[in-house]
């Protein structure tokens, strides 16, 4: 039988695809359980289920990189082309929350009282939590740039140091946000200001929740030196993750908080 050569990496039976999609889609259903009847045990089972769904599909792809070496030059760029896609559809999925708030708020209805934020919503301070969030995310943003500049440089103290500066930076942002939730005087079922803001920033905050995992992650794999200077791919997207993030905070920030209020 004649063997055909070729520098990629044919990808072994995996079931970890058709589990993640059963999984996301119990998420989704369990949002609207959870919206309709205020029960969130599906939610956090679907949630649970895909992170550890996550976990077993990231064990894989690190063995075919670190320990098998499969991820070859050729194989790199499509994961490169992979993940600038990725970020793209992204990009495309909070312009859609961008596009409905400012349908709403360009010309209120007469039901919102023909002004904005609606009668009867008294939004943030957008100079109190939300900003220090903004410091937070832009402290992060340096701080994973930090890292890959020390990496490229073969000083790995220094990059486990910021890294690890990084994802709990991430979590302190989480708290923040989830105190800020926890405060709001409106909730996601009032008009459609409550519907917007916190979709957007709910996504925003589950986008935060995967960016902090990866790097953390990330993190981990440092610490087990399985990073080089011209082989860390894996980090790098995880740093241009994280860099969507921040910019997508910033556009949150200007918009919703502050020109919205």
């Amino acid at each position: 039988m004649e063997k055909f050569f070729h520098p990629y990496h044919m990808v072994n039976m995996s079931p970890w695809p058709l589990m993640i999609g059963f999984g996301v889609l119990g998420i989704v259903i369990g949002m609207i359980k959870m919206f309709s009847f205020i029960e969130m045990d599906l939610f956090f089972f679907s949630f649970y289920l895909v992170l550890l769904i996550a976990l077993l599909w990231w064990r894989d792809v690190i063995r075919e990189s670190t320990f098998q070496g499969l991820h070859s030059s050729h194989v790199l760029s499509g994961l490169m082309v992979g993940m600038i896609l990725f970020i793209v559809s992204e990009v495309f999925f909070f312009i859609s929350f961008f596009w409905a708030f400012f349908h709403s708020s360009l010309s209120p209805t007469i039901e919102l009282g023909s002004v904005w934020p609606p009668c009867g919503i008294f939004p943030f301070n957008p100079f109190q939590v939300p900003l220090l969030n903004t410091v937070i995310l832009l402290a992060s943003g340096v701080t994973v740039t930090w890292c890959h500049q020390f990496m490229l440089n073969n000083k790995w103290e220094g990059a486990k140091m910021a890294l690890m500066m990084t994802w709990m930076l991430g979590l302190y942002f989480l708290m923040l946000q989830g105190f800020e939730y926890y405060m709001a005087s409106f909730s996601i079922s009032d008009s459609v200001y409550g519907s917007t803001f916190f979709m957007a920033t709910g996504f925003h905050g589950f986008h935060v929740i995967v960016g902090t995992l990866f790097l953390f992650f990330m993190w981990i794999r440092l610490l087990k030196n399985q990073f080089n200077n011209s082989h860390h791919f894996g980090f790098e997207a995880a740093a241009w993750y994280w860099h969507f993030v921040d910019v997508v905070w910033l556009f949150l920030f200007s918009v919703v908080y502050w020109w919205g209020t």
